[in-house]
Formats: structure tokens, sequence, C-alpha cells
């Protein structure tokens, strides 16, 4: 069976539940991500028959043996002695310190609790969906995308102190790419270095982007956190990568001689504003010579960095680093780095980030892209600004898939955006006006247009033609694609203003109606189908070793390659909507796929509650749902359960309505007004109490009808609701049973046809739905707007006046 993410995911959830108790999150990660790498060494390369396995598990000390720990009273001490150490002794590049002491009371609590949650952490790992065996990290990346889910959990529920061991992976995504690493120009012996690589996940995006085993060095201060680095490392099949511990300004361990090691390609998100950073270090005696553009201040030590990562590149090197936006325009001995930073030419673009993005803090950060090669020949900075494009996540803000690459996309073509990206020459920044200052909105306006009244407008009627078809009017795009349109729209009213020619109500209707919409909406149909034909027949091919990044990779591509040229459709928000769909269901199918084949079979669900009784909760297949077989196979039998059921729901509500109506207190209305329950014995009960009463009256034969109805419709409910559970019933088993029947192109039908190209198709045609409604917002606004005029505002306030005033005269009021 192939390991889902979704259940991958909340099993390591569990695992923290389980620690959680009264241990900070920066500290339960690292017994959590202890368990998790000993898990998976053990799948990997506990009975590994080659020569040299990266990693060597010596007798006694896999997971296996951690097993036959569990419940014993020395099960800590033991993990720490039986299992840790050896490994260590085994392996030179694993540290005591990179790994969590087992047996600390003050952190597993004592005795029996702390026999009990070790058991039960490591009953955890022995679920099925943690056996890494099958899985192969090297291709498709479950585990790294396992250990990146937990560190972005840790690092949220850390907060401000202890999150700065992550950086959001979508960040280092950007800076991988914008370095411009790839297949194309990497070997074994390209080299990537992180001098700040905390958990090394930054190092890792620049290797999977890189598509070959390139060679990976970091450095990094906390002891802790270089721990997690390395086993990050073993755990995405980089075993070789060299992490080491240290402060890298003060005594860098990657050198050649007495001289800093170079490197191909530099990244970092050192700690912003380090007010630290000379500890250890007196820069103007630097042996490597990292300050001879200047010195950064004492407080403020992000130059300090980007000096190093500087000095860490080749003559053809290319680097990125994370900063905050004060590096760019503040003054003093950080504008004289700036300055000499712009004239070596070696700064090739500024990449302005949203704010909020970062564990530790809410600042704004920006990513400073630095390359060597042809630095003097560099005629100008390629500055975007991306402050806008990111969706709410929790409490922080989290880039999109399609902000992630429109940022890449700008950039590599270095293309002009207005209001989004621009290349800025260096005579411009130079110039007296800017003297080196890097601030983005110097040079970028990405301000929102301000939305003007017009005041004759207001005083005459008419909606301005600036607005309608202004160079500057959102509307503009619209009637380029559909000119015709805009005449059944508008007519002219006077010099520069028109007026709507059907009440505002009906314009939604004019413009789906009209013969331009639908040729537009037709033709954006035609690019889907264009790309559903190109694409089917590469989703059906899905086969068993396949790489889902691959496959997804390129059905994302080419859908946006194709919606590129689509008027009035943002494809980047086409492709959204497939990465989101991936994201939510996708991605388990093709890991499912990718693992086992075209096979769908239903199975049981079985819940165990904490007494360990077990309930079946009936059958699931996750590949083909229910829906979609029954949709398929067996719609007439869903459609007549569907009539009944609705049957079922009006007698519910007559029922319901019939008890409102004669549960009052007035009298002969109060049926139910003396009921404790309403049920049928209750109902019946009365109904005898009316009979036998000698004194029968019109009110007791209104009683005995609305009791008899109420009999009636209760017995009716009850046949209702058997036949609705009988019909449920049978449905499921034909469902059920014709999964055995189901042959593989069939499943491929209901996997590719009818749950993601229907999906997709679906959210294509809200885009274009979307395409209708902003346009006729913006009409129906400007119209509101400017429908009564000054003077007609005039009269009808002298007209509410004189009204008010007949009153007050009536009622004797002067």
């Amino acid at each position: 069976m192939a390991i889902k993410k979704s259940d991958l995911y909340s099993s390591l959830w569990a695992s923290c539940d389980e620690l959680r108790g009264g241990m900070d999150a920066s500290q339960y990660k690292d017994y959590v991500l202890f368990m998790l790498f000993i898990k998976y060494i053990s799948d990997k390369y506990a009975d590994s028959d080659d020569f040299a396995p990266p990693v060597v598990i010596p007798p006694g000390a896999s997971f296996k043996d951690m097993i036959a720990l569990k419940g014993k009273a020395d099960i800590g001490d033991k993990i720490n002695t039986d299992i840790i150490q050896p490994l260590i002794d085994a392996n030179s590049r694993l540290a005591r310190s990179d790994f969590p002491n087992f047996n600390d009371p003050e952190k597993l609590g004592t005795g029996a609790e702390m026999v009990e949650r070790l058991s039960n952490l490591v009953s955890i790992f022995q679920k099925p969906e943690l056996d890494f065996s099958q899985n192969r990290a090297e291709h498709d990346d479950i585990l790294g995308d396992a250990y990146e889910y937990l560190m972005r959990h840790f690092a949220t529920e850390s907060g401000k102190s202890k999150g700065q061991f992550y950086t959001p992976s979508e960040v280092s995504r950007v800076i991988a790419k914008v370095i411009g690493i790839s297949p194309a120009n990497t070997r074994a012996s390209t080299t990537a270095y992180d001098p700040t690589c905390g958990s090394g996940s930054l190092l890792l995006k620049v290797a999977a982007e890189a598509g070959n085993k390139i060679t990976l060095e970091g450095q990094e201060k906390d002891v802790t956190t270089a721990g997690l680095a390395r086993m990050n490392m073993i755990l995405h099949d980089f075993p070789t990568a060299n992490i080491v511990s240290g402060n890298t300004l003060a005594s860098p361990k990657f050198k050649d001689g007495e001289q800093l090691r170079t490197y191909d390609y530099v990244v970092a998100n050192p700690p912003f504003s380090d007010k630290a950073w000379t500890t250890g270090l007196t820069p103007a005696t630097d042996p490597y010579q990292r300050f001879t553009w200047g010195e950064p201040p004492a407080k403020q030590g992000d130059y300090a960095y980007l000096l190093h990562i500087v000095r860490s590149m080749k003559a053809t090197g290319k680097a990125a680093c994370i900063l905050p936006h004060g590096v760019l325009f503040r003054g003093n001995a950080e504008s004289v780095i700036r300055k000499q930073l712009l004239n070596s030419g070696i700064l090739k673009g500024i990449i302005g980030l949203p704010a909020n993005l970062f564990y530790g803090t809410g600042i704004p950060a920006c990513i400073l892209v630095l390359d060597k090669e042809n630095a003097s020949a560099r005629k100008g900075v390629m500055m975007i600004d991306a402050s806008k494009g990111f969706i709410k996540d929790g409490n922080k803000n989290r880039l999109r898939e399609q902000d992630l690459h429109r940022i890449v996309d700008v950039f590599q073509k270095m293309a002009d955006v207005p209001g989004y990206a621009r290349m800025v020459p260096l005579s411009e920044i130079a110039s007296d006006k800017n003297d080196h200052n890097l601030n983005l909105p110097r040079y970028i306006d990405s301000s929102e247009q301000e939305d003007i009244q017009d005041l004759s407008a207001h005083l005459s009627g008419g909606i301005p033609d600036r607005d309608l078809f202004g160079a500057g009017s959102t509307l503009g795009p619209y009637w380029q694609v559909m000119p015709t349109l805009r005449a059944t729209l508008f007519a002219p009213l006077r010099e520069g203003y028109s007026q709507l020619q059907q009440p505002v109500a009906e314009v939604k209707a004019a413009i789906l109606g009209h013969a331009e919409f639908i040729a537009f909406q037709a033709s954006a149909t035609q690019l889907f189908a264009t790309w559903q034909a190109r694409n089917e027949p590469r989703m059906k091919g899905l086969q068993v070793g396949d790489h889902p990044k691959a496959f997804i990779e390129q059905l994302s591509e080419d859908l946006l390659a194709t919606f590129k040229p689509a008027p009035l459709v943002d494809a980047y928000s086409v492709y959204q909507h497939l990465m989101d769909f991936w994201a939510q269901a996708m991605q388990d199918d093709a890991y499912t796929v990718a693992q086992d084949g075209w096979v769908a079979k239903p199975t049981r669900i079985i819940e165990t509650d904490k007494k360990g009784k077990k309930k079946d909760k009936g059958w699931a297949c996750d590949l083909v749902p229910k829906a979609l077989m029954v949709a398929r196979y067996f719609a007439a039998q869903q459609a007549a359960l569907d009539a009944e059921q609705a049957k079922l729901d009006a007698t519910s509500s007559a029922i319901t309505e019939l008890e409102e109506e004669h549960s009052g207190d007035d009298g002969s209305g109060a049926v139910f007004a003396g009921f404790d329950k309403i049920n049928a014995a209750a109902v019946k009960d009365r109904i005898r109490e009316v009979k036998a009463d000698p004194q029968q009256d019109d009110n007791s034969a209104l009683e005995l009808k609305v009791l008899n109805e109420w009999l009636k419709l209760s017995s009716d409910e009850a046949s209702l609701k058997k036949h609705v559970k009988e019909l449920d019933a049978q449905l499921d088993q034909l469902a059920h049973d014709h999964y055995a029947q189901l042959s593989v192109a069939e499943i491929q039908q209901l996997v590719v046809n009818d749950k993601w190209l229907a999906r997709m198709n679906a959210d294509v045609q809200g885009e274009l739905e979307r395409v209708s409604q902003t346009l006729t917002r913006r009409i129906r606004e400007l119209a509101e707007r400017y429908a009564v005029p000054l003077p007609g505002l005039v009269d009808e306030v002298a007209a509410l006046s004189a009204k008010v005033g007949a009153h007050l005269q009536r009622m004797g009021v002067a």
C-alpha cells in the first residue's frame, strides 16, 4: 500500500499530541523528529546489502529494538545507551548533541508516566502508514515533505523565539529558482553552501531544484538545530551533506587554507538585524577581508552576513539572501556598503516579499539576488514588488503556488510589469534624487489607483467616459475583447459622459447574452478542451514507479502556458486551482497509483475507542469514492432514493408544522399544549380520552382531526424512514460489489474524467463567471453612483420637506 500524505501527517501529529503535555514545541519537536529519523533509517538501511550504506545501523540499535523496550521501566535510559549511542559510534557524521535525552524526567515525566509516554510514542511509529521500506524517498520526497510539515507546525507553535530554524518552503523554492540552478548546469562537483543553515530546508530546496546529487555544505550556530539539519539531510537522501556547528561570522568552518572556501551557489536566511554579530570578531582586522567595502553598524548585522556571502562566492558564483527591508534604505555605514555593492554590479535583483511570512518576526523581508558572472557589464537591477501576493494561513501569511510562479517567471524574463516589476537602470539608482537608495516604492508604484468622484456627473448626471473607456479605466481590457458590447450597454449623453441603455438589474443578462461575450467564453472553454485532449492520455498513462512531482509539474506548466494568451482570464488563477486540488486530493491519488497501479478496492473503516473496542463504520475507497461510483453506474437507484428522501423530508416538515401550529395557548388551537412529549403513545392516549369524554363539542372534533392527522403523518414517516434505509443499504451494497468488476480503463475513467477533469472544468468555468461578475459589478457601481444627480436630490429633499411640513400643520405644530 502507498503511504498517503494525509495519513502520514495525521500520524505524525498524533505523536506530537502524545508528547505535548507541559513541553514547549521547540523541545518536543526533537523527540518526534528523532523517532521519524530512526524509523526511516531502520526501514531503509537496517537490512541493507550495500557495501557501504550511507547510514550504518549496528545490531541492536534499530527501530525494532526500540519496540522491544516498550513498557520496560528503564526504556528512556535504554534508548539513550542501546540505540542512540551505538548509532553515533558507527556514524562519524552524527553527534550526541544531535539527539534529545530520552531519560529526561523534567520533559518526559518520572516513573510510569515516562514509560507510558515513550511506549505510546514508539507505538505511533509502528503504524502501517509509517512504513518507509516501500517508499523510496529519493524519488518522491514523501518523507522530506513530512519533515517539512512537522517543521512548519513546530515553527508555528514555537512562536517568536524559536521559529528561526525554519525558512518557509515557498520562499526557499523561490530562492532555489531565482539563483538559476537546474539539472542542465549541475553535476556532483557543483557546490552549494548556506552559512546560517538552520534545519537545512533552504539547502535541500536548492538540491531539489538542481535535480542532481550536488555537494551541500552548511554551518549553524545552534547545536540542536545543526543536529536537525544532519537528520534532515539523511531523510532527504543527502547523507553525505556536510553540516557543522559554530558561529559563521566569528569562526567560519569551511576554508581552503586560510581563505574562505568559495562556492557555485550560496543561499541564506540569516538572523534579521543580528545585534550580537560582532561577538568573537574584530571586523577591522578580519582575517578573511570580508569588510573591505565598509564595516556594518555594531547593532545591525544584516550586511555582515551579506558580505560573508559575497566573499564565499566563486568568480561566477550565484547567491540569494533573505534580509529585512531596512538594508535597502538605511543610511550611514550601510549606505556606504550599499553603494559599493551597486557599483560592483554583483546585485542582480531585489524581490520584496509580503509581511508576516517568517516565523519569529512579522516584518516584511526581501530577497537579494547576487551574481558575480558578468557583474562588471551589469547595467541595472531587476526589482519585483511581490508584497501583495499571498494568502492568510492561520496567524501567518503564505505565498501561494501562483505567487511563487509569478515571481520566478518575471525574474527569469527580466520583464517590466506595471505596478509589479521593473528593470531599473543603475544610472537611475545612482542619480541625485535616489542616491543609491533601493527602497522599492521609489521605483515601482504598486498602490491601488484612486477611484475619483466626478462632480459634473453628480451635478448633471451621466457616467464619466473617463471611468468607462479612459486609458486608466479598469474596464478598458473588456472593450478590447468585446468592442460592440460597449455600444450595447452605453449611449452618449453629452460631451465626455454616457448613460446606461438598460436598467441596472438587467446589465448582467445583457452581458451574458451578448454574442461577443458568448464567443469569449467559448474560446476560453476551448482552451481547456485542448489542454484536456493533450493531458488526458498523460493522466491515464500514470503507472507504477512514476514520479508524482514530475507528473503534476508537466500538467500544471502546460495549463499555465495554455491560458497565458487568454484575454481577461488570469492564467495564474487557473493554475492555482489545479495546485489547490493537487494538495487536497489529487496528490494522494497520484501517489496511490504510482505505488499500487490503477486498483480500486473498498476497505472497511474500523474505529477503535479508548477502551480498545472496535467498531465497523462502513467502507470507503479513497481513489474512487462511492459518490463517483454511484453517479456513473447507479444514477437511477440514487434518483429513487433521493425521491423517497424528499418525501420523508416533506412528511417530517409537515409533522413539525402541525405541532407548531397547534402548540399555542389559545384554547382551541392548543392541541399539543399539555403534552410533556409528543409521540405515538401519548397521542393515542389523548384520542382515547377525548372519545371517552361525554361532553364532546366542536373543539373536541377539531382536536381529534388534528391528532389523527398527526398519527397518519407519523405512520407515513416511519414507513418512509424504513424504505429510505432499505434503498440506501441496497445502493451501498450495489456500489460496494461493483468495485470488483471494474476494469483498469473504467477506474481511469472514474478517476481521471469524473474526479480530476470534472473538478478542473468546474474551476475554469468559475473563472469565466468571475469575468462577467467583475464587469457587472463595476458598471453597477458607476451607474448607481451617478444615478440621481444633485438637482434631483434637491427636488426630492424639497418634496419630502413639504410633506413633513404639511403633516406638522395638520397636527397643529407650527
